[in-house]
């Protein structure tokens, strides 16, 4: 029942909502990240260093074997390092996005915790109230 209870609490609070769109959100952020990675980076640098397809780097182990009639015997055996070379440029950027953001929300939190912060101009009606404070104290002295 403590289970079910804490749960519901979870719930309520809205953070497992958020949590959720944040892993839809960070979902549809990896697929971008990977189309831009294999569609529009690694062709770019494959052409750049004398038209390298990534995609087609790779160590053969075992080539592959056919019968007679063209059937395949064994299987191609390969480590592909160029997927591999991919998969390192999706996590780079994915990472440094996330660091980013990251940074960016702790700054906006630590402006909204400084209560020096000027930057936020006081409303007028707590600018009253503070002067009126101020004259209530200085009559009682």
């Amino acid at each position: 029942m403590k289970i079910l209870k804490e749960f519901k609490e979870f719930a309520i609070k809205g953070n497992m909502f958020d949590m959720a769109i944040g892993i839809i959100i960070g979902a549809a952020f990896s697929k971008i990240v990977t189309s831009l990675v294999h569609d529009v980076i690694m062709p770019t640098i494959g052409f750049m260093i004398g038209k390298v397809n990534f995609q087609s780097l790779k160590i053969v182990l075992q080539e592959e074997a056919l019968d007679g009639s063209g059937n395949i015997v064994q299987e191609l055996v390969a480590i592909s390092y160029g997927n591999f070379i991919q998969v390192i440029f999706d996590f780079s950027i994915i990472a440094l996005t996330i660091f980013i953001v990251i940074k960016v929300f702790n700054s906006l939190r630590k402006k909204a915790e400084d209560e020096t912060e000027t930057s936020v101009p006081t409303p007028r009606n707590i600018e009253l109230l503070a002067e009126i404070r101020d004259l209530l104290s200085d009559n009682k002295k």
